[in-house]
């Protein structure tokens, strides 16, 4: 299955203390260095967000506008970037697009599943050009529109009448994503645990430096 990918590392991160997420470490590797080996196997990669530096090659970074505008806007972004590297280089955009947050340290076992789920499917078979993609839902049901693929071209035009009306900064990607037929997929219990909170990086095993040097700060980071 052919598909691009868009990494979200754009967030405030209000309640880690403005800490970004991206430079968390999770089993030895930063947060951002997991998702993008979750999307590894992508033909063309974004990440939206602040540049972190030190991208792999081939790599790319864009930022949604104005900053902090929220991932249905950070969706569009990535989306016109991908886009534009591919009129760059005379090359087709891939019929989906996998969309993951940088937050999930687990995210790899979900982008599997879902990958697995929609190659079952037949997607990008002749008879099923139609599919809209899957979404990731936990084990305990709750869905996660930030880690799934969606087919490229009906993302653009959703992302295209959001913008058109005015609807793409601080919007729900819920919304962005409503007139989409997308088919949920239970994924692996945790693979979609996020980190809000340093309570949950605790719970998660995910490291990193508490504002106030508190009890329980790990060694300071940098994206």
């Amino acid at each position: 299955m052919e598909f691009d990918a868009i990494i979200l590392a754009g967030g405030r991160s209000s309640r880690l203390g403005g800490v970004p997420k991206s430079g968390l470490v999770y089993d030895g590797a930063t947060l951002l260095e997991r998702s993008l080996r979750a999307a590894g196997a992508a033909g063309c990669t974004v990440v939206v967000g602040p540049d972190p530096g030190g991208l792999p090659g081939g790599v790319l970074t864009c930022r949604e506008e104005p900053p902090f505008a929220g991932p249905a806007a950070a969706i569009a972004a990535g989306l016109a970037a991908l886009a534009a590297d591919h009129a760059s280089r005379h090359a087709a955009a891939a019929p989906y697009t996998l969309v993951l947050a940088c937050d999930m340290p687990r995210s790899e076992g979900a982008v599997r599943a879902l990958a697995e789920a929609l190659a079952a499917s037949g997607a990008g078979t002749p008879e099923r050009d139609a599919a809209d993609g899957v979404m990731a839902v936990s084990a305990d049901g709750r869905k996660q529109p930030l880690a799934g693929f969606y087919g490229t071209a009906v993302l653009q035009r959703s992302v295209a009448d959001a913008a058109s009306r005015d609807r793409l900064e601080n919007a729900s990607v819920f919304a962005l994503l409503a007139r989409l037929d997308v088919r949920e997929v239970r994924v692996p219990p945790g693979s979609t645990d996020d980190v809000d909170t340093w309570d949950d990086a605790s719970a998660l095993g995910v490291s990193g430096r508490i504002p106030d040097g508190g009890p329980g700060s790990g060694p300071a980071l940098h994206s």
